[in-house]
């Protein structure tokens, strides 16, 4: 008595538990439980078959007599950046012979690492030197020969005048341009930036094709990498020594078609820039799912770019649950009707702990699906169909008789 309860009772948790995620495709365990607060990192795999907004992941707890869900909170490792303006005056512009000087007093004692010009002149390449004081007798250099650069044609609409250097407290701070043509500053902005650095895994590139097109003066590069997975990050190792300012658009696979000739690709244009040899070639997006990728680089009538190394990169995403007891958690994914889940976690994130341990995944298990009921066919018995054409026969033979009977 006591072993057909068991199995009764087994069979009725499996039931439950296949209704309740047999929508999904795939599933792992979660292991390493302990304590109510966790967080679990969503490894590659998990994205191969997601929706691209991620609303099919869902975490169950499968229990004999029910199964319950878990609410969780997506966290992204994205850089998180603060930056604060800083008041500040122009004080004084002089020339001295061709150097040209821009000095800037700072009321407070603010701590500084970024300022941003504006100049009124177009296509110039300037040399800037940025000082620190505290009397304006005696001054320190912040940074020295660094290049800012505007170029404006029919081709290229680029501008670099930032400066970026480590963390300064000065009184005052001066700007000097050596150049004959005389600099006409609009604007400037002084701010400080503090950075949370971002946390990635890099993606590998399984395949990679560098094509020039002469007929189209571009440079066009194929990406694929080993998996459908988040991307956020390109950066690329450019090698050339000569000054180059090349507009791209980096796109992606948004979806496909299969047709006679093979796949065809439909692509999204995922974000546009200028490659420079001033600044480095590395640009941050917002994040897709991504497999396919396509750099076109506009090369106009100039020399292809080498380009030596490309790097893929995506931000970790985590998530953050509160388990109400140990044991019997599965992670599900793979659901393309699923919608985004409103959880009452998303509101009370300020109570979720500092430090949260670990948990780990167990093996990707695919989700068995009840196979559908197929409808036989009406007259699938050769005895129905031979009925059936025996009856028209007999039909047709009686309204020949009738209509000879007739005549």
């Amino acid at each position: 008595m006591p072993t057909r309860l068991n199995l009764i009772t087994l069979l009725l948790f499996s039931t439950i538990a296949l209704a309740q995620i047999g929508d999904y495709n795939a599933k792992r365990e979660i292991m390493g439980v302990s304590g109510p607060w966790h967080s679990l990192e969503l490894p590659p795999s998990v994205f191969k078959n997601s929706k691209d907004n991620l609303a099919d992941i869902r975490i169950y707890k499968i229990a004999p007599t029910d199964t319950l869900e878990i609410p969780y909170l997506l966290r992204i490792a994205k850089e998180e950046q603060i930056q604060r303006t800083i008041a500040f005056k122009l004080i004084n512009v002089s020339n001295q012979q061709d150097t040209h000087y821009f000095t800037f007093e700072v009321p407070t004692q603010e701590i500084l690492n970024n300022v941003e010009l504006d100049f009124k002149n177009e296509n110039f390449d300037w040399n800037v030197r940025l000082e620190g004081s505290q009397d304006q007798l005696k001054w320190f250099t912040i940074l020295e020969d660094h290049r800012i650069l505007s170029i404006k044609n029919s081709q290229t609409d680029y501008r670099y005048t930032h400066l970026n250097f480590p963390n300064a407290k000065y009184r005052y701070y001066r700007i000097s341009i050596r150049n004959e043509t005389l600099p006409e500053l609009k604007a400037a902005k002084i701010y400080l930036v503090e950075n949370t650095p971002a946390h990635y895994n890099i993606s590998n590139v399984a395949k990679l094709e560098n094509v020039h097109q002469k007929d189209k003066k571009q440079t066009v590069l194929e990406m694929e990498l080993e998996g459908r997975v988040p991307i956020s990050y390109l950066s690329l190792d450019i090698p050339n020594t000569f000054d180059y300012y090349r507009s791209f658009r980096l796109q992606y696979v948004h979806d496909s078609v299969s047709t006679e000739k093979g796949w065809r690709y439909n692509y999204r244009t995922l974000y546009q820039g200028t490659l420079n040899s001033i600044e480095k070639n590395e640009f941050k997006f917002n994040t897709v799912l991504a497999k396919k990728l396509k750099l076109i680089i506009e090369d106009q009538n100039n020399q292809p770019l080498e380009i030596k190394n490309v790097k893929v990169k995506g931000y970790i995403h985590e998530l953050i649950a509160r388990f109400p007891d140990k044991g019997g958690y599965f992670l599900v994914y793979g659901n393309p009707n699923a919608y985004v889940p409103k959880y009452d976690i998303a509101h009370s994130a300020n109570t979720i702990p500092n430090s949260l341990t670990k948990v780990e995944l167990g093996k990707e298990l695919q989700i068995p699906k009840k196979p559908k009921e197929l409808k036989a066919p009406l007259f699938e018995n050769k005895m129905w169909l031979w009925g059936l054409m025996g009856i028209i026969v007999v039909v047709l033979g009686g309204f020949t008789l009738k209509m000879m009977s007739k005549k």
